[in-house]
């Protein structure tokens, strides 16, 4: 019976020290800036600046739910516990950012922590802001607070379950995962290219997506590393962010030239961007000047690919095409892929260049992980809206087929026409089904509010 107390007592103390401590951490490890630090929100120069910055960074994407107002969140993020919501970041006074001074501006973005002294989820990207300028920053500051319109939303709580809802803990993970850091430039590198560092690293976040990462969410690198796990690829909401590294499934077959089109269009002669990436070109890299495009393309093409990792793809022989055209469909998936996808795709799977995207010798249908494409062809998905093309094109949903008969398609289309990639099996079409299902409902109020 005493040793039952004294473990009780025990683990008492450590649930108290640990919260005491998640009080102290956010004040230690993350203190605000001098409060005599001030930033002049009329400076149009600044603001304009500062537009472009929340390009780069993205905030347009994650604090907009379809159809709701330009910055006043509601985007559901699915998590292994839950969903949880972006929130609202307009001047709003009551329910937005209205009443943040550049120091808590600051804080929040680079930091992690509001101005309420608790701490964000990882899902906000501040460990990949930790790097950006002061400059920058304040530019930010100056355009949310002069330049985006006020709405009157309140945020949307999470579906986590108490008590893993908590938002203490996550003092800790910002202790043990969000180290204080800069950027420091690579001797080795161009100057172009420590540029494309800085952004990749920085305000784009791109490791943010395209970073494997641990078991408590933390990405595994935040910058390259003789690990080669920086963009070396992650499954996140169901979506497979493939490896940004210059290996055979990564950017190996891409030319430079290709990234930039890419982020500027979402588009190529040969694949097109869905579902997570087709709204970051949409609202982000699309605004990107040439000069940053190329550094980001720069720094990416020269990633070493990872240990063990091939940088050369060689695809087999085309016997595809010519078994199609002669009518044969004995090959496993070939007869469904005639019924569904050669109209669009061709019977070679070369698609229409900026159309149709074609399936042979596109590293996206051969990834490693076959998560994304397996999901846009349960889910369907859109293209990125962009000023470059005249129209978008839309990939219908097959939800309707059963997952025998996806499985069987999608390996086929895997494995011809050159392709050669890991096999497919009903249970990783029925596990993706399960994300489609679960997919969280966004939050956009049936009426909103703007103030004047």
């Amino acid at each position: 019976m005493k040793k039952v107390t004294y473990i009780v007592l025990v683990g008492i103390a450590l649930l108290v020290f640990a919260f005491v401590g998640a009080k102290l951490i956010p004040i230690t490890l993350a203190p605000p800036l001098a409060a005599t630090h001030k930033v002049d929100i009329n400076d149009q120069t600044l603001i304009a600046q500062g537009e472009y910055y929340a390009r780069v960074a993205d905030c347009v994407a994650c604090h907009t739910a379809p159809g709701g107002k330009p910055f006043a969140g509601g985007l559901g993020m699915q998590t292994p516990m839950g969903a949880i919501y972006s929130t609202n970041i307009t001047p709003d006074i009551e329910t937005g950012i209205g009443s943040y001074s550049y120091v808590d501006f600051e804080r929040a973005v680079r930091k992690g922590i509001r101005q309420d002294n608790q701490p964000l989820y990882p899902a906000m990207p501040f460990v990949s802001y930790k790097i950006v300028n002061d400059a920058e920053i304040e530019a930010m500051y100056a355009y949310f607070m002069s330049s985006v319109s006020a709405v009157k939303q309140q945020n949307q709580q999470t579906t986590i379950p108490w008590p893993a809802s908590m938002r203490w803990p996550l003092a800790w993970w910002h202790a043990l995962f969000s180290p204080a850091r800069s950027f420091t430039a690579n001797p080795n590198l161009t100057t172009e290219q420590n540029q494309g560092a800085y952004l990749v690293e920085g305000l784009a976040h791109c490791g943010a997506c395209h970073t494997p990462r641990g078991i408590a969410f933390q990405e595994k690198a935040l910058s390259d590393d003789v690990s080669g796990q920086f963009v070396s690829g992650s499954v996140l909401e169901g979506w497979y962010a493939k490896s940004l590294r210059n290996e055979g499934l990564g950017l190996a077959t891409w030319k430079q030239a290709d990234i930039v089109e890419f982020l500027k269009t979402g588009r190529t002669d040969k694949t097109a961007a869905f579902g997570s990436m087709a709204d970051v070109v949409a609202h982000s890299t699309r605004y990107f000047t040439d000069k940053d495009l190329n550094a980001i393309a720069s720094y990416l093409h020269q990633l070493a690919p990872r240990p063990g990792y091939e940088k050369n793809w060689q695809s087999k022989a085309d016997t595809t095409t010519s078994a199609l055209r002669a009518g044969d469909f004995s090959a496993s998936g070939a007869l469904l892929y005639m019924e569904q996808c050669a109209a669009c795709h061709r019977l070679d799977g070369k698609g229409a260049p900026r159309i149709f995207p074609a399936l042979a010798g596109n590293s996206i249908v051969f990834a490693e992980d076959p998560s994304s494409l397996i999901q846009v062809t349960l889910a369907g998905g859109e293209m990125a809206t962009t000023a470059h093309d005249v129209m978008t094109f839309t990939m219908p949903e097959f939800y309707h087929l059963k997952n025998q008969e996806l499985a069987d398609v999608l390996n086929f289309i895997r494995n011809s026409w050159g392709n050669h990639g890991s096999h497919i099996s009903t249970r990783d079409v029925a596990t993706m089904r399960r994300v489609v299902d679960h997919a969280p409902v966004h939050y956009v109020p049936a009426k909103e509010i703007e103030n004047e």
